[in-house]
C-alpha cells in the first residue's frame, strides 16, 4: 500500500507515519503563534515590513478580512480595502516573516465564512455591522445584580 507525503511515494505505512510526524515537527517549529484570533468580517490593520534598498519600514494595510483558508504553515487570509474608489485585495500568509503584527480594529457581525459578495457592493451597502461587546456586558451585569438582589 502506498502513501503520499508532500508529493513523494512512500512504500510502507510505518515510514509514512514517521515522515508525517517529522513534517509536523518542522511545521510546529516554524509556526508563528498569534495572540489575536480574527475571523472573516473583522477589520484589521496588518503591519508589514517593507524593504526599500537598505532601508526597512513598516507599512500598514487596513481592510476587512474576506476569507481565511489553509491550515498550519499554509494558512492565508485575504484582506480587502477600497483605495481611491478602487478595490484592493491582498493575500497574506499568516506565518510570513514580513508581517510585524496584526491589530483588530472592529469585529464584524456576519453569517458566512467567505465574503466574496463584498466585491460587488460599494458605499454604504458594503458596510458590515459591528459586534458591540459593551452592551452585552452591561446586560449581563444588570441581570447578575437583579438576581443577587432578588435572593
Amino acid at each position: 500500500m502506498y502513501a503520499v507525503v508532500a508529493g513523494l511515494r512512500i512504500i510502507s505505512k510505518g515510514v509514512a507515519k514517521v515522515a508525517l510526524s517529522l513534517l509536523d515537527q518542522v511545521q510546529a517549529s516554524r509556526e508563528k503563534i498569534w495572540e489575536v484570533i480574527f475571523k472573516p468580517g473583522d477589520q484589521l490593520k496588518v503591519y508589514l515590513r517593507v524593504i526599500e534598498g537598505e532601508n526597512e519600514r513598516i507599512q500598514i494595510f487596513e481592510g476587512i478580512v474576506i476569507r481565511i483558508r489553509g491550515s498550519r504553515l499554509s494558512k492565508t487570509f485575504t484582506v480587502r480595502k477600497v483605495s481611491f474608489g478602487v478595490g484592493v485585495e491582498k493575500i497574506f500568509p499568516l506565518n510570513s516573516p514580513r508581517i510585524d503584527k496584526i491589530q483588530i480594529v472592529k469585529r464584524g457581525k456576519i453569517r458566512r465564512s467567505k465574503l466574496y459578495y463584498l466585491r460587488n457592493l460599494s458605499g454604504k451597502a458594503a458596510r458590515i455591522s459591528e459586534i458591540s461587546f459593551r452592551k452585552n456586558l452591561k446586560k449581563s451585569f444588570v441581570d447578575m445584580k437583579n438576581n443577587i438582589s432578588k435572593s
